[in-house]
């Protein structure tokens, strides 16, 4: 039986954040471009942006677009590990799409062993069936507190035998003395796996590099295989609430006819992307809001998905923004919750198997007559349907622990299977649903704005503004990075 692996290149990087994600999913549009079938890989990932698949398991986000750019249906084997934080010290560890429990940084530096097992059998059986693997890391291979329990990184690499390209953001600064400090940090034989560097995100002229990338190849031995551009509005949804946090849904307010809508930003806020949509949008501003004073103005009120529904909820009132949202709905004006944000919408939260706390349960915001119950099966499935009101197509998934049973409300869709998919008051000004990718949908995306428009007095535009279609993204990328990267060396080093 033969051994051979199938050819593979890996983007690490010196930091988080560096731009490996959307390099992957770069390489992964380009190498499908030419003809190869390829499939993207991530070890573990640590995010609170996931998704669900067809076949009910739960993966990254990341992973998911990098799968979208090599037109494949996403995979769980392409993300065997997730790790959702619930803490500052305590994760949700998903194997293979499904919950394996909670745990401590030192239950899992346990069970990661374990973990590097699934991850092989994994990457093993996903990379039979293509012809090139493109992976990605995470963080740092040059974490010294890390390297020793490392799964992600060099080993992965080493098992795979796939050639590592080194991310940095010179847009940070110092991207050069990351490169040279990760190589005195890295073994020999994790510099051996180094077939060269990648400078991203870099504004001006490139010429004025020139000088520093000899250094580069004088100085490690390793040459600069690429320079790429700082490439803004991407289109291209987030891995996680990095982007977000620094600011990636503050755009420019529209100068002419226009609705807000203010978005909680919750502290242990999950699946943002369900709102990428709205940033195309020609007369809708997203609003981020931290504060009661930042509802001020506001159409509509979105609270979003939450990895951890009791400390958010708790975070509400103690911010003040609890008192905020009821005075809110007073007004009339329209309030929506997504996944964990639906919970806290109702009556109460109660957590009994110590899903999210210590088996407590919470009064909610009470403007829903729906009580939510954080059971101990996950539930994953994708769900379409129709909206009742627009008598719109919706489409999305569900990832929840919580199951809301509701009394005096009424549906305001309805699954493919019959099932109520969320609920709302009589007049629909408050409502709420577990379905993530709600306003994917483009004709229900403006029925929802256009609503909006009449109760601010603004005649409806009727016909879909803008389509949230990512092909158009992904060949934009594929274009500007291919470019600027030496696809030829890549070649290269995918026939060694």
């Amino acid at each position: 039986m033969s051994t051979t692996k199938t050819p593979a290149i890996m983007f690490q990087g010196t930091c988080s954040n560096a731009g490996k994600s959307v390099l992957t999913a770069a390489l992964c549009r380009i190498l499908l471009q030419d003809g190869l079938r390829v499939a993207p890989f991530k070890a573990q990932n640590m995010s609170l942006n996931s998704f669900v698949t067809r076949e009910g398991g739960e993966m990254g986000r990341a992973q998911v677009v990098q799968a979208q750019a090599a037109r494949l249906d996403p995979d769980v084997r392409m993300n065997p590990v997730l790790l959702k934080p619930s803490s500052d010290t305590g994760s949700q560890v998903i194997v293979l799409g499904k919950p394996v429990g909670n745990m401590t940084v030192n239950d899992y530096l346990a069970y990661k062993p374990q973990a590097f097992v699934a991850v092989q059998a994994a990457y093993d059986s996903l990379a039979s069936e293509y012809e090139v693997m493109v992976l990605e890391g995470a963080g740092s291979p040059a974490e010294v507190n890390l390297k020793s329990h490392d799964i992600v990184n060099m080993p992965m690499a080493r098992y795979a035998e796939a050639k590592v390209l080194l991310v940095g953001d010179i847009d940070r600064g110092g991207v050069f003395a990351s490169f040279v400090g990760t190589m005195e940090i890295l073994d020999d034989w994790e510099r051996d796996l180094i077939a060269g560097f990648v400078v991203n995100r870099f504004r001006g002229q490139k010429s004025l590099l020139a000088e520093a990338l000899t250094y580069m190849e004088q100085k490690t031995g390793k040459p600069v295989l690429g320079v790429v551009d700082y490439l803004n509005n991407l289109g291209l949804p987030e891995e996680d609430s990095v982007n977000f946090k620094a600011g990636l849904f503050s755009p420019h307010r529209p100068t002419g006819e226009h609705v807000t809508v203010a978005l909680i930003d919750l502290p242990h806020i999950s699946n943002f992307t369900d709102f990428e949509p709205f940033l195309a949008e020609p007369d809708l501003f997203v609003k981020i809001a931290r504060t009661p004073a930042d509802l001020a103005g506001a159409d509509a009120v979105i609270l979003p998905g939450s990895k951890n529904v009791i400390a958010d909820l708790k975070w509400l009132f103690g911010s003040g923004l609890a008192e905020a949202l009821k005075k809110f709905s007073e007004e009339k004006r329209e309030i929506i919750g997504i996944c964990g944000g639906f919970q806290m919408l109702g009556m109460s939260i109660d957590d009994p198997y110590h899903i999210e706390s210590a088996g407590e349960t919470l009064a909610g915001l009470g403007l829903l007559d729906l009580a939510t119950v954080l059971e101990k099966n996950k539930t994953l499935t994708r769900q379409s349907g129709s909206h009742l009101a627009s008598g719109l197509p919706v489409h999305g998934y569900e990832i929840h622990h919580g199951q809301s049973r509701a009394a005096e409300t009424c549906d305001i869709l309805t699954f493919s299977n019959g099932e109520s998919g969320g609920v709302g008051n009589q007049n629909q000004t408050i409502w709420g649903t577990y379905l993530h990718g709600i306003f994917d949908a483009d004709p229900f995306r403006r029925w929802f704005i256009d609503r909006l428009r009449h109760r601010r007095g603004l005649a409806p535009l009727k016909n879909v503004q803008a389509a949230y279609d990512l092909e158009p993204a992904f060949d934009r990328l594929a274009e500007a990075v291919r470019s600027q990267i030496d696809m030829q060396a890549i070649y290269r080093l995918l026939k060694k």
